[in-house]
């Protein structure tokens, strides 16, 4: 027997701004809300349980030191990944530098808290 990820729980100044950013570019939709202001969003008729995890916006005023230990990677599914890069853009995230090259296949971005993830290459179904 096995564990699997079925929640990512990101701690957050704003839940709404986050929910609505990450639900844009994952294609989730509000699944729940708790009455700390935490907002869980996950995939459309599925919700928590499917194969994909949902994710929990945590409200919190703890201030963020440096890099976060984690990151969340992300794949076009319907476009290429310039499109996609461009999509990503106009929803509010922003390039990031954690040190890279400049000649890695993907691109690192923070979402509007500044919270880093990356735009991989290849092309997944969706």
């Amino acid at each position: 027997m096995a564990s699997r990820i079925s929640e990512l729980v990101l701690d957050c100044a704003d839940p709404e701004l986050l929910a609505r950013f990450w639900c844009d570019v994952l294609g989730y939709v509000e699944l729940d809300r708790e009455g700390d202001g935490s907002i869980e969003i996950g995939p459309p008729d599925v919700g928590f349980g499917g194969h994909q995890p949902t994710l929990i916006l945590s409200p919190s005023t703890d201030p963020r030191a440096g890099k976060l230990p984690l990151h969340l990677d992300v794949n076009p599914t319907d476009r290429d990944q310039d499109a996609e890069l461009e999509r990503l853009l106009a929803l509010g995230a922003r390039p990031a530098d954690v040190g890279q090259t400049g000649d890695e296949p993907w691109h690192v971005l923070a979402d509007p808290e500044g919270n880093e993830f990356c735009l991989l290459r290849r092309r997944l179904d969706p």
